[in-house]
């Protein structure tokens, strides 16, 4: 997983991981979700994915956008 840049600060994920059609991200809790193109659509994918690599404003999509959109959700052991 990648460490997500967190430019503004105050975000609850702290990493992603991308491939084709999907996006995993963890939170600060340990959480991860797998987000897909099945799941939360392929625009809203790509639209994490920049978000993402841009480092800004990814957990606010989450929330606003595909919150319990995911395809996966995996609690740390």
């Amino acid at each position: 997983m990648r460490r997500y840049k967190n430019l503004a600060g105050e975000s609850g994920v702290v990493a992603y991981d991308i491939d084709a059609g999907r996006i995993v991200v963890q939170f600060r809790n340990g959480e991860r979700y797998l987000y897909t193109e099945d799941s939360a659509g392929a625009a809203n994918i790509a639209k994490m994915q920049a978000l993402a690599k841009a480092g800004r404003g990814l957990s606010t999509f989450i929330s606003q956008h595909v919150h319990d959109r995911y395809e996966r959700h995996e609690r740390p052991q």
